[in-house]
């Protein structure tokens, strides 16, 4: 049966449950017959996803699941499929093994004990070659929140954090979280790990690891000094939401690693020649020496590195960079987050109020970023309510005297907005720029009465509120605009502006002698009708009038304090208790009654009008807790800049140099380290030869000769000038024949000739050189020479043979190389780079022809080969380095395996390393492991050998050490050059010619 044939069978099964549906009467929802019953809440529901499930064929089951996935995505709840989809989690189709997990990934968490019984499938996926299936299986893991798993997960997430697949490693990273919620308590054991996740050099992963590091151990700041520098220079490379989290990060620590770089420090200028007190006595202002903070280097590293993201097309990046400026920059520097801010106001209006109450946060400090972008902030008739109040407040504050008639012109369109609220708002905000600004006072209020005669009654309202609150700062000069108002008291019904207009009234009563009295006789007859807030103004106004004009308003006092004495609020019926024993019933407190007047008619400063965004600057800018206006869950403040700058050498790291190279560039800088030192020595013995008149021009000379180097600076001048001086101590004991020798050629002689000169001043001559050449090749170690091109004359120079070779602390025994191995090295693509391996050079006359053929038979059987490579470095390694070479030599336990050497190096300075130990294998490779190393003392290196079957492959291989009682393996990794595969056999000519005609 087809998919269309099961489809039409499912329909008409719907039809006739929805035509048995009609007949039964007691069910609740009846359909017509007709009618196809798809929707039909019945046990069959999903019953044909559930037979493509169960069905044999793969694309079946793919359709399936893709239904499935589509319904989750719609928000549909798929719950009831969840055993038909968890059986298929053995599939061998990757695509049906993909959608099986984004499904698991949903519905883990809900279905734990169904989850549990795939748990060891989930745990062989964890192997599989594929990295999405290994992070699905992980990210799976660690959704079933069971506690009985915490060790399950903890070791698939430890596995995971060593995966070659940064997606793996930044999934592991993911899950440390939830594992950390689940069980608090492995927070010692996670913290190693995320370490190790600091460390990590993939982009992919910084973010993640830094998330964990956030939820699991944000107090571990000395976890960051290594990686600070590191994580500011691949900033813009990571991820967006990764970018916020570091920067969010980044901003914590810097202002607990920094000092403040806006803080100035008042140095005293003592003189030296003046008592103390004398110049506490006769110090003026110039005395005071005022500087600037001087800004650490790593503090403008963070800033020149988070400048860029302003750019992003992410507003969380941009908000976060703005946050890292308001906090962590200087003052002068902040004003480049502006146009960034702004380009966000294009976007939704959600973003639209965030990034507005931002700027509103950040122009209470700084209004000069924003003031030339005032046209920006201008309200649109689209704009939603709170956007309209940000922009409102925005404008209140870049007011200033320069812009303070464009920005009325501006409010006076708001007020005629069909917005009352808005208009209102906007009342409020010209109240504010009158308070603010001396010179608009009077045509504010001007503008504010006019309104007054508005018909709308939330303006009118506003208007009195706003203007009794102007009144307050100069009264006497607006007796008028009072009256006016106490005119209006029978218009104006809103009861905060009928409160006001009574506050007003009973102020400043002295002034409208006339009016007040029967301003009260009013308000009494509509007392019982009042709001409470005008209850309490009409009270205030009768004990006011009562100790102005007691005769006049004696009775109607009275009559007003009875009416309240029996109100239903009780704060009204103890506000006119009070006022009756304080004005009528003297004898209860005669203490206060006669300071009546003073307390109710006391002066009393003129009001602020605040802003409509109060408590914006509680908590820290950018946070959710900013936003909603109270604190969150997880919610931390800033700390405080130190006063004093902490150790900036905790975030240095320590840079693992290679060891010198043996290849062209070595031998090219210790054949040119020769040719000087022989130049010199002839400077040395000419100096003697002139007279001392001239010893200047020729240590010019000497200098111009010196130069000839690959790259030379002054430590290297100060190394030749000591090798000058031991050339000169050694002079008297050198021939004339000898120099000349020395100047006569540009190339080292054969080992045969030097033999033969028997004279003791040329072995001296040849100790002389051999010690200039490790002095010179330790002091041009560090330095590059991929720049320099060898001379014509400086190619044909090779090393000369020693007895021994010296590497890392480890001798071993140097043999010279014939010219059919340099042939059969070319023919295996072997690089002469890579080796250091002596050679004879190569001369036109017969008895050189003759050693060269004596070194074809006579060759040595081994060839030692000194290129070694880094397998782990001393960072990674905290101390113990391990570097690892191919000696070409069998491997005694096993001859069919490779012989390979680790060199094990403790770094540290203090520091004893204990228990080296092979731990296992984690390749298909077969690997002999080395014996346990017990003790590497501090500043010593061991040697041990391992054998590896590579299988003639040339996949890595792989395998975990243990060393200091660490309970987390270190992961090494060996890696097979084609070269080494093959057997070596050196033939003689002889040999040769047989084995070519075979």
């Amino acid at each position: 049966m087809n998919i269309n044939e099961r489809s039409l069978t499912t329909m008409s099964t719907l039809n006739a449950q929805g035509s048995r549906g009609t007949s039964n009467q007691s069910d609740e929802q009846t359909e017509p017959s007709t009618t196809l019953s798809i929707f039909a809440l019945d046990y069959k529901k999903h019953e044909d996803l559930k037979q493509m499930l169960d069905s044999n064929k793969d694309n079946l089951k793919l359709e399936a699941m893709r239904r499935i996935i589509g319904m989750i995505a719609k928000g549909k709840d798929a719950a009831d499929l969840f055993p038909a989809v968890v059986k298929n989690v053995v599939s061998k189709n990757m695509e049906i093994k993909k959608l099986v997990y984004v499904y698991l990934m949903r519905y883990a968490e809900e279905q734990q004990d169904l989850a549990l019984l795939s748990i060891a499938t989930f745990q062989r996926a964890l192997k599989d070659p594929n990295q999405l299936i290994r992070a699905s299986a992980l990210r799976v893991l660690s959704s079933i929140r069971v506690p009985t798993i915490v060790t399950i997960m903890m070791l698939a997430i430890r596995d995971a954090v060593s995966d070659m697949s940064p997606y793996v490693r930044k999934t592991a990273a993911n899950a440390i979280a939830k594992l950390y919620a689940l069980d608090p308590e492995l927070k010692d054991e996670l913290v190693l790990i995320i370490a190790k996740l600091l460390a990590d050099k993939t982009i992919l992963v910084n973010g993640s690891a830094v998330q964990a590091f956030e939820h699991v151990c944000p107090e571990r700041i000395d976890l960051i000094h290594q990686n600070y520098r590191r994580l500011c220079n691949l900033l813009v490379d990571i991820d967006e939401w990764g970018q916020v989290t570091i920067l969010n990060m980044l901003t914590r620590y810097a202002r607990s690693q920094f000092v403040d770089p806006n803080k100035i420090f008042e140095d005293e200028k003592k003189s030296f020649y003046e008592d103390e007190t004398e110049q506490n006595i006769n110090e003026d202002e110039d005395s005071l020496d005022k500087r600037t903070y001087v800004m650490d280097s790593d503090h403008r590293l963070l800033l020149r590195c988070t400048k860029p993201l302003l750019q992003s097309r992410n507003s969380a990046v941009v908000m976060a960079v703005a946050q890292l400026y308001y906090y962590v920059a200087p003052q002068s520097e902040i004003q480049i987050v502006a146009k960034s801010l702004l380009r966000l106001l294009r976007h939704h209006r959600e973003i639209q109020t965030i990034i507005l109450k931002s700027i509103v946060f950040i122009a209470d400090k700084h209004k000069q970023i924003f003031e030339p972008y005032l046209k920006s902030f201008y309200v649109h008739s689209n704009d939603s309510s709170l956007v309209k109040r940000y922009k409102l407040e925005i404008l209140t504050t870049l007011a200033n005297a320069s812009n303070i008639s464009t920005i009325l012109r501006e409010f006076q369109t708001y007020v005629l907005s069909s917005d009352k609220d808005f208009a209102a708002h906007t009342i409020h905000a010209i109240g504010r720029c009158a308070s603010t600004i001396s010179d608009v006072t009077e045509a504010c209020l001007n503008g504010l009465v006019a309104l007054m005669s508005k018909k709308d009654e939330t303006i009118v309202a506003e208007s009195v509120v706003v203007i009794k609150k102007l009144l307050q700062i100069n009264p006497s000069q607006y007796n008028e605009i009072i009256k006016h108002i106490v005119r209006m008291v029978d218009k104006v019904t809103v009861p905060i502006a009928r409160a006001s207009i009574l506050w007003l009234i009973g102020e400043y009563s002295d002034r409208i002698s006339k009016l007040a009295p029967d301003v009260l006789r009013k308000m009494a007859k509509s007392f019982i009708d009042e709001e409470t807030i005008v209850k309490h103004q009409i009270l205030n106004l009768a004990a006011k009038l009562y100790v102005v004009n007691a005769k006049q308003t004696h009775l109607l006092v009275q009559y007003v304090f009875n009416l309240a004495k029996y109100d239903t609020n009780y704060d009204t019926r103890d506000k006119a208790r009070l006022l009756r024993a304080l004005l009528i019933q003297t004898d209860k407190c005669p203490t206060l009654s006669k300071h009546a007047k003073k307390i109710l008619l006391a002066s009393k400063p003129a009001p602020i009008l605040e802003s409509i965004i109060r408590d914006h600057d509680q908590y820290t800018l950018g946070t959710l807790s900013f936003v909603i206006g109270q604190k969150a869950v997880g919610y931390k403040d800033l700390p405080d800049f130190p006063l004093e700058p902490p150790d900036p050498s905790v975030r240095n790291v320590e840079i693992v140099t290679p060891l010198p190279s043996q290849n062209v560039s070595s031998r090219k800088s210790s054949t040119t380290t020769r040719i000087t030192s022989r130049e010199k020595k002839k400077s040395v013995n000419d100096e003697n030869f002139y007279s001392d008149e001239e010893e200047e021009e020729e240590e010019e000379e000497e200098e111009e000769t010196s130069t000839e180097g690959p790259d030379t600076d002054n430590e290297e001048e100060e190394d030749e000038e000591d090798e000058k001086e031991k050339t000169t101590q050694n002079d008297n004991d050198t021939n004339e024949y000898e120099q000349l020798d020395a100047q006569s050629t540009n190339n080292i002689e054969p080992e045969e000739e030097e033999k033969d000169e028997s004279s003791g001043s040329s072995e001296e001559e040849e100790s002389e050189q051999e010690e200039e050449e490790d002095d010179d090749e330790e002091s041009e170690s560090d330095e590059s020479a991929d720049d320099e091109k060898l001379t014509p004359n400086q190619s044909s120079i090779v090393a000369k043979p020693s007895s021994t070779l010296t590497v890392s602390d480890y001798t071993i025994p140097a043999t010279e190389k014939s010219l059919l191995e340099m042939d059969l090295e070319a023919f295996l693509g072997a690089p002469s780079t890579s080796t250091n391996v002596q050679v004879a050079p190569v001369k036109n006359n017969i008895f050189d022809d003759l050693h060269g053929l004596e070194s074809l038979t006579s060759t040595s059987s081994n060839l030692v080969y000194t290129k070694q490579y880094d397998c782990l470095n001393r960072i990674t390694g905290q101390g113990l380095q391990i570097q690892y070479r191919f000696p070409r030599t069998p491997f005694q336990q096993s001859p069919n395996m490779i012989h390979v050497e680790l060199i094990f190096t403790n770094t540290t300075t203090n520091k004893d390393i204990h228990s080296i130990k092979f731990y296992k294998s984690k390749s298909n490779i077969n690997i002999q492991g080395f014996n346990q190393i017990d003790l590497l003392p501090s500043g010593v290196s061991i040697v041990t050998s391992i054998g590896i079957d590579f299988n003639d492959k040339t996949q890595p291989a792989s395998f975990d050490i243990l060393y200091d009682d660490n309970l987390i393996p270190t992961s090494l990794t060996i890696l097979c050059h084609v070269g080494e595969l093959i057997e070596q056999k050196f033939l003689n000519d002889q040999q040769f010619n047989q084995n070519l005609g075979k």
